[in-house]
């Protein structure tokens, strides 16, 4: 991959001709399914972007879209206004912006970071101080909806940090998504993201057991769905989600493996402020068993699958053998007999 050194650009100002304005140039570095949709959301927008990904074919796919490849994390920093970061573990969030080739690495004067990876409250924080030491702003802006809902515009982004930067990039957001919603400083937008990815593991297995229980009992799968969509009992992961469990088809919108990290966040801030989730611990099980079974790189939605496997394994009821129990009939007239005299 021929990969772009770009120098230093300068904040949002004219542009030649009467009138005109240039968009500020933004960086986003992970270019995985969430990182691409925001890429492409930002240029659909008419920010120019520049990413980066260790992964060459990803780099490739942002240029194809009209988008600009950097070496390194620092050489996006080098030449953007503002850096997004979306990666798939605490420790590549962490690498992509203190690390050595990492967004710090290649920071200006002016440059703000826009932490959209779902990573813990405490990292966050410790991120936070690096950053801020360095005299360069930072935003935990962490996205809520899977990669096909920031495709469309549909989601939201959870953000917290200092109201004046948050005013500062709310507009390039509100160009992602139709909210960027300030809801405390940095740490609590986390927190919000892993309490948003409980309900979205919670409804996504509900919707698996529902529509199993549903084509168990023989019902018209398409018209059970269109009727539960429509009605108290819809929710958007039955939306976005049903489809699949009908098809028996899980294409990754969010990743399984990448998924159970959420969940196992989701369980150590549950643990560190003393809030009891027997349903996500339930959840929890089921989901690691669709991995275990080697669904780890599809959606999370192929939960489903373990539904069946515990309906196989179920025992079927043994029938009593005649004559060994009395039930029924025979055991109320027993019940009603006069006890004999002694």
């Amino acid at each position: 991959m021929q990969a772009l050194l770009i120098s230093p650009l300068p904040h949002r100002g004219r542009g030649q001709g009467e009138g005109a304005t240039l968009m500020p140039t933004i960086g986003v570095v992970g270019l995985g399914l969430l990182g691409h949709a925001v890429a492409a959301r930002l240029l659909k927008a008419g920010h120019p972007v520049i990413g980066f990904d260790v992964l060459p074919e990803k780099v490739a796919a942002l240029q194809a879209l009209g988008g600009q490849a950097a070496a390194s994390a620092a050489a996006v920093a080098q030449g953007s206004e503002a850096v997004c970061t979306l990666l798939p573990s605490l420790a590549t969030a962490e690498s992509a912006i203190v690390g050595r080739h990492g967004v710090l690495a290649g920071a200006h004067t002016g440059l703000s970071v826009v932490q959209m990876s779902t990573i813990s409250p405490t990292l966050t924080e410790k991120l936070a101080r690096s950053v801020t030491a360095r005299h360069v702003g930072f935003l935990d802006c962490p996205v809520s909806g899977t990669s096909s809902m920031v495709e469309r515009g549909d989601g939201i982004f959870f953000v917290g940090g200092e109201r004046d930067l948050y005013e500062r990039w709310r507009p390039v957001l509100e160009s992602v998504l139709p909210r960027a919603v300030l809801v405390g400083r940095v740490g609590q937008a986390m927190t919000l993201k892993l309490v948003a990815n409980l309900l979205v593991a919670l409804h996504s297995a509900a919707a698996a057991e529902a529509l199993t229980l549903a084509r168990k009992a023989g019902l018209d799968l398409d018209i059970a769905l269109e009727v539960l969509n429509s009605s108290a009992a819809t929710s958007s992961m039955l939306k976005v989600r049903g489809p699949m469990i009908l098809r028996g088809d899980f294409p990754a919108q969010m990743k399984l493996d990448l998924f159970m990290k959420d969940i196992h966040l989701m369980q150590e801030a549950a643990t560190a402020v003393g809030a009891p989730l027997p349903f996500t611990n339930l959840a929890e099980r089921l989901y690691a068993e669709a991995q275990a079974a080697g669904h780890g790189g599809e959606d999370l939605a192929v939960v489903a699958t373990a539904l069946d496997r515990s309906t196989a394994r179920r025992p079927k009821p043994r029938r009593a053998k005649a004559g060994s129990r009395r039930t029924g009939e025979g055991a109320a007239k027993k019940s009603r007999r006069r006890p004999r005299a002694k």
